[in-house]
């Protein structure tokens, strides 16, 4: 029998409905739990055909379940689909592009198309199982499919665990830049399966760390020492801290975005590394992981901080060490910084035409930078550029 989950409570402050992550092993069987509040009490029996197993509860209000997953993990979303199906619920798979790709206006209006074509109504519910992309649509779709349904995120990678599925920010890309169009809409709750990262490649695992990484530098200074004690047991699953800090970083994200669902203030601070991040993203046209782009972003921000006189140098170069440690990358391509500029000039975070960005005042000590002067941005991102970081 798996141990009983890390339960973490997120929201439950200004007009928002708590709700609550689950970390841990084997939680297919705590899904049912958070589609619906109300169930029946009466045990359902056995029936010919397809029918409900005994035993089984369905929530009253809810009817289907629509499971969004992307082409990658079309076994896992069928066998989701499988198991509520036989708990009585019209369950349907919906296949989705894989990463970045699913998050464009096309796939976010064939799900609606999806939705409508089967009846979906304000008290359906929508899984999203996935990566960080496919809870990001997953979520857009939910929010805007009659003005809003409610929705589960069930992250199957260690970035959408500690980052995307939690705290409510829900979006697409377009042309013009990342995550430009979405809402703020809050899932109903949040399953991290640690068992699904037992099968994530190296590299995508590795991508993960950097918004772990993040959080320790803007929150949580444990989560820096333990991946610096052993920064090779840090780069697998089957790491002695992989739990901890995991469930740590969850708890940073889960802290602000209850007092700042709407980054109105407090939650800025999540965006660290964040602005160059998907300034590079967008010049790779999405090739790049998310996390190495952090990564880079979060190099480029120690350097601001440090040349706008916020940072002393130790926390500065220990942002190079601990990201080089667990093999995440610190470089991006010199020539690109007109391109990255421009982009940045864009980024939601802007106000107007000037730019911001999070730097720290000390270790744990995040801050806003307004408008730096162009001269000491140029030489902030001298130090992380190089003749060709192409990766």
């Amino acid at each position: 029998m798996s141990a009983s989950p890390t339960r973490i409570q997120v929201g439950g402050t200004a007009g928002t409905s708590p709700y609550e992550v689950l970390v841990g092993r084997q939680l297919l069987g705590e899904l049912a739990g958070l589609i619906g509040p109300e169930a029946h009490s009466s045990p359902t029996s056995v029936e010919g055909g397809g029918g409900r197993r005994a035993g089984a509860t369905r929530h009253s209000d809810v009817h289907r379940v629509a499971v969004l997953h992307p082409e990658a993990l079309a076994s896992t979303g069928e066998v989701i689909r499988a198991d509520l199906a036989a708990q009585g619920y019209e369950a349907i798979a919906v296949q989705l592009p894989n990463a970045e790709e699913a998050k464009s206006a096309e796939v976010a209006a064939y799900c609606w198309s999806v939705l409508g074509q089967t009846g979906f109504t304000r008290t359906d519910v929508i899984v999203g199982v996935g990566g960080g992309a496919t809870t990001d649509v997953a979520g857009f779709v939910a929010a805007t499919w009659l003005r809003g349904v409610r929705w589960i995120a069930v992250p199957t990678t260690i970035l959408a665990m500690v980052d995307a599925a939690v705290g409510g920010k829900t979006g697409i890309n377009t042309a013009e830049g990342k995550n430009l169009v979405g809402a703020f809409h809050p899932p109903a709750g949040v399953l991290c399966d640690l068992a699904c990262l037992d099968s994530l490649p190296v590299h995508d695992y590795v991508s993960g760390l950097a918004e772990i990484i993040k959080a320790g530098f803007i929150s949580d200074p444990v989560i820096l020492d333990l991946i610096e004690a052993d920064p090779e047991a840090a780069r697998t699953p089957q790491g002695p801290h992989t739990a901890e800090l995991v469930e740590r970083s969850i708890r940073v994200k889960a802290e602000v975005v209850s007092q700042d669902l709407k980054e109105s203030g407090l939650r800025e601070i999540l965006n660290y590394g964040h602005t160059l991040a998907h300034a590079i993203e967008k010049n790779e046209r999405y090739t790049w992981r998310h996390g190495a782009a952090v990564s880079v972003g979060m190099v480029f921000a120690a350097e601001l901080g440090r040349m706008a006189g916020r940072l002393d140098d130790a926390t500065a170069d220990r942002h190079r060490k601990i990201l080089a440690a667990v093999g995440l990358p610190l470089t991006y391509r010199g020539d690109q910084w007109p391109r990255l500029l421009e982009t940045m000039k864009v980024d939601k975070k802007s106000r107007g035409d000037r730019l911001r960005f999070i730097v720290l005042d000390g270790l744990a000590k995040p801050t806003v930078l307004e408008s730096p002067d162009p001269a000491v941005l140029a030489a902030a991102y001298a130090e992380v550029a190089v003749s060709d970081a192409r990766e």
